[in-house]
């Protein structure tokens, strides 16, 4: 019977089959999430941070943190975020530029931070 059921030998709609695939469907809905470390996408800013001109840094910044905000508002709303953010609080942000790909879509943006 264990050989049957591992290689799926059974008639569809036979009760055997309907049996595994409740099985299957039990397992997908009862699984707790923390088992798969499957965990909701939090937009952040990146730890990518490399030298720029002048003494700064430039830090990565995720699409997702500035998604809706107007250009003009965006190192407004950059500043609020990063302070939110235990690594990055005691920055201050100069300028942000946005990181198009060779197709023009947004990937990014590039946040020129001082200490």
């Amino acid at each position: 019977m264990l050989k049957r059921f591992v290689l799926w030998d059974y008639a569809r709609a036979s009760w055997q089959y309907d049996v595994m695939v409740g099985i299957i469907v039990a397992f997908i809905f009862l699984t707790p999430r923390a088992w798969f470390r499957d965990q909701p996408r939090i937009p952040r800013a990146s730890s990518i941070v490399r030298p720029a001109e002048n003494g700064g840094n430039v830090l990565f910044v995720d699409s997702e943190v500035l998604a809706d905000v107007p250009e003009a508002g965006r190192l407004e709303r950059l500043r609020a975020f990063l302070k939110t953010q235990p690594s990055t609080a005691n920055i201050s942000v100069t300028r942000v530029e946005p990181i198009l790909d060779s197709e023009g879509e947004l990937q990014g943006y590039m946040a020129f931070v001082r200490p």
